[in-house]
């Protein structure tokens, strides 16, 4: 039997990381038609359950990014990961809106830190041509979570009810905390599994970081941030509302919704896996960062702008369902090069510099359930909200060439040793 790389086992130990997190994220988003009822909650009411994971999640990602790069990803993820497990438990418990509320929060907690850190871990395990795939093939895993959420919380509620899918959940989110604590290593060199010529291929030891130049590298990494608030407006409005999409615009059974979202979200596997191999593939033939990252992020938010257009022009479940899948394509597929950018702008505070990056989506990710739950209940449109990703697609297509990636962030400035100039 061929034995397995240790790169492999940590990259795939990521790879069920970003799978689970997204399913703790998400089945709230079909259980809703369980609580939603049993709590009789409005459409606003469930945005607000919806967005309040986003809160602390925002709050957390540049001080969780910060503390993996000074503290390590393994302590990091592992009092992480307990913490959402928690929190998956407690949103079972949940009696009324405000302990609905307080579980989410937890959850937002917990996974704050967890993208920064498993950024600020890629960075000691994955080799610079590969991290346009790596962050590809985990945050594919992601949205394989989200595909599979809708149908499986469907059949955990049609047998138990909608509280017994989070207990299952919380319960495979502890067996993860148990297998990361005993596969992964802070330094590449200490892994059981690693050789030395594995080894060879990783990138130099990094000193341990320096002090943070906070308000240098937020100016620096202020574009991206934006760039990605643009990318998390369309995230989070999918994320929290094509399941509720399916079973209300279209009168559809819980069943039949499930399906439909399921396709959508498969599609966006499908674009962050092929993102992330694009984005490699770029960069390997033309030595540009601008062109690998930059270039194609733009390219691909016009593309999902193009994508989500006829929406507001027919009302049709098959044309709604390839218009929503190919939207969510091209959406994911700006995720490998995105996520390499924080390693590629500031490989030493790559941690740091992600948390801000996300910072953008977990902003997003406060605003966009609940306005967009407003908007449906206002007006009685499902198809309204996708306005506001198409202009801010666009909006995203004009920033991401800002962005600069081919430009590594100094600690230092490079001129601070010369002397002034009268």
């Amino acid at each position: 039997m061929k034995r397995l790389r240790a790169t492999s086992v940590v990259l795939g130990m990521l790879c069920i990381m970003y799978f689970i997190t997204y399913l703790d994220r998400v089945n709230v988003s079909t259980a809703a038609a369980g609580f939603g009822q049993e709590f009789n909650l409005s459409k606003t009411e469930i945005g607000l359950v919806f967005s309040a994971f986003a809160y602390p999640y925002l709050v957390f990602q540049i001080i969780g990014g910060w503390v993996s790069d000074r503290f390590g990803a393994k302590r990091t993820l592992m009092v992480c990961g307990v913490l959402w497990a928690a929190a998956t438990l407690l949103t079972g418990f949940a009696g009324g809106l405000v302990s609905l509320l307080a579980a989410r929060l937890l959850l937002g907690l917990g996974e704050g830190a967890t993208f920064p850190a498993a950024t600020a871990a890629m960075a000691r395990w994955v080799p610079k041509e590969k991290r346009g795939f790596a962050q590809g093939i985990t945050h594919a895993c992601a949205r394989v979570g989200n595909a599979v959420a809708p149908a499986a919380v469907v059949a955990i509620m049609a047998v138990y009810g909608w509280r017994e899918s989070f207990y299952i959940c919380g319960a495979i989110s502890l067996v993860w905390v148990a297998l990361w604590a005993v596969t992964f290593t802070e330094h590449p060199k200490d892994h059981p599994r690693m050789t030395p010529a594995e080894l060879e291929t990783l990138p130099a030891p990094r000193k341990k970081a320096a002090d943070v130049p906070w308000r240098r590298l937020f100016k620096r990494m202020a574009p991206v941030t934006i760039v990605y608030f643009c990318y998390g407006w369309t995230l989070w409005l999918f994320l929290s509302w094509i399941p509720q999409y399916f079973l209300h615009s279209y009168d559809l059974d819980l069943k039949k919704s499930a399906i439909f979202a399921s396709a959508v979200f498969f599609a966006g596997v499908i674009g962050d896996t092929l993102g992330g191999v694009v984005t490699d593939k770029l960069y390997d033939r033309t030595g540009s960062l601008k062109r690998a990252r930059s270039a194609m992020v733009a390219v691909c938010m016009l593309l999902t702008m193009l994508s989500l257009l006829p929406l507001l022009f027919t009302h049709n479940l098959y044309v709604s369902m390839a218009c929503l899948a190919a939207g969510f394509f091209f959406a994911e597929m700006t995720i490998g090069p995105m996520w390499a950018i924080p390693m590629d702008i500031a490989p030493e505070h790559s941690g740091t510099a992600s948390g801000m990056m996300n910072s953008g989506s977990a902003l997003a990710a406060i605003i966009s359930p609940v306005l967009s739950g407003y908007l449906i209940d206002r007006f009685g449109s499902w198809e309204l909200p996708f306005i506001g990703s198409m202009v801010l697609m666009g909006v995203g297509v004009i920033l991401a060439l800002r962005m600069q990636p081919e430009s590594k962030f100094e600690a230092e400035p490079a001129d601070a040793s010369k002397p002034l100039r009268a």
